[in-house]
């Protein structure tokens, strides 16, 4: 739905809306926390269903987006819904272009034939690297050590003998808010390979700093204040990075013929991860069991390393250019640290367009464009029928097309749209 010169800070929002949720959820639980009886977990359980209900009422308004719209062949709808989001008038030639865009790669991705889930490893360009590009950043996320603090970090600091353990807790949820304000920034003006890479080797300094200084001296009051300081520092490098970039990558990876079934995959290795790290992580600090206590942060540190390798190879620079451009920046570019200087040299929109005029440059993808122009100019006199001359538009009427440019016979094949709520 998002323009691409935003698509990164919006899809930040997102990850914006949840840790200021985490937040509030910290301030309930630290209000209810001197309740005696069973009012100490039923109000902040119960405090969950305002934010349901807010929900519920903007999912109500919420329009579907034009991708969807095209793939279910409602492109009247599509237009509308593009028209509003973009807040331009149907005649606007950048929406024009746009949805033309996404109708060329939907009449593309048919023509390849239904999806299914062998398609989502084994289908090109490039489809399973994208699948595990997208599940090793969620799996990642995770073991980054995120959700121990989230989670653990109330126990956590009380067995380090803390005073006020779930205030630091509220600390820790604000540090985590505030910091995710910078990504929404740098998430376009750095882009996402660089951001996750400044992350990861934030995040891993941070953890191992934590894990030598809790280990070598337990007891300290010095040594916790080191902890807590670089605890902070450490979720700053997340929330600023790893929180959101890493659902801006996965949600524009993908083509739209598998992006559902493979959003659902790199999704659900997240949930995994989340459910596993969080039943595992008693057993790895409590004193009956493995009793790691600080030296925890040794194998979120690990990960945190592997995570900076990780998106040096694996993560591809998709900041600027369009969902329709993805395939051609995995198609054209071999290893993920050469993406950052590509340019997209066609559109699906071209191809169609080259298709519709009965031409075929069979020339490099840098000149299509070029080739395309001219052969179009040169074969339209030889191409031209009566049936390419007269259209019939929605209300019934006969509309002439020798004239008309493809903005045009777009708008007339639309009719008219109905743009109210």
């Amino acid at each position: 739905m998002a323009p691409k010169w935003i698509r990164g800070t919006l899809v930040c929002a997102y990850q914006l809306a949840i840790t200021f949720g985490i937040l509030v959820a910290a301030v309930v639980n630290n209000s209810s926390k001197n309740i005696i009886g069973a009012a100490a977990y039923r109000i902040p359980i119960a405090t969950q269903l305002v934010w349901a209900s807010i929900l519920f009422l903007g999912l109500i308004i919420l329009p579907e987006t034009p991708r969807y719209l095209i793939k279910r062949e409602r492109h009247t709808s599509a237009a509308a819904s593009l028209s509003r989001i973009r807040r331009l008038d149907i005649t606007h030639p950048a929406l024009i272009e746009e949805l033309a865009e996404i109708e060329a790669n939907h009449e593309y991705e048919l023509s390849l034939g239904p999806s299914t889930y062998r398609d989502v490893f084994s289908g090109s360009p490039h489809l399973g690297r994208r699948v595990l590009t997208g599940c090793g950043l969620q799996m990642l996320q995770q073991l980054s050590g995120c959700n121990f603090i989230f989670y653990y970090g109330t126990t956590f600091f009380q067995g380090k003998g803390l005073a006020s353990p779930f205030a630091l807790q509220m600390i820790t949820n604000g540090v985590n808010v505030a910091s995710t304000l910078p990504g929404m920034v740098f998430v376009e003006t750095w882009g996402r390979r660089p951001l996750l890479l400044f992350g990861a080797a934030g995040m891993a300094v941070s953890q191992l700093i934590v894990a030598i200084v809790g280990s070598a001296l337990p007891s300290s009051n010095d040594a916790n204040m080191v902890l807590i300081s670089f605890v902070c520092i450490y979720i700053f490098f997340f929330a600023s990075s790893w929180g959101p970039t890493t659902w801006v990558v996965t949600s524009e990876i993908y083509p739209l013929k598998v992006r559902a079934k493979s959003m659902s995959i790199s999704t659900a290795s997240n949930w995994l991860f989340n459910f596993g790290l969080g039943y595992a992580t008693p057993y790895m600090i409590d004193s009956g069991y493995a009793n790691l206590q600080a030296k925890v942060f040794f194998v979120w540190g690990t990960c945190c390393i592997f995570g900076f390798f990780f998106v040096w190879a694996m993560v591809y620079e998709t900041s600027k250019i369009s969902l329709e451009q993805i395939d051609e920046l995995y198609e054209r570019v071999d290893h993920a640290w050469q993406s950052t200087n590509f340019q997209p040299s066609w559109s699906f929109q071209d191809i169609r367009d080259e298709t519709t005029a009965g031409t075929s440059s069979g020339v490099s993808l840098a000149d299509r464009e070029a080739a395309r122009r001219r052969a179009t100019a040169e074969a339209a006199p030889a191409n031209s029928t009566d049936s390419d001359r007269i259209t019939v538009s929605a209300d019934g009427s006969q509309v002439s097309t020798t004239a008309m440019s493809e903005e045009d016979k777009i708008i007339a094949s639309l009719g008219d749209v109905d743009f109210s709520l």
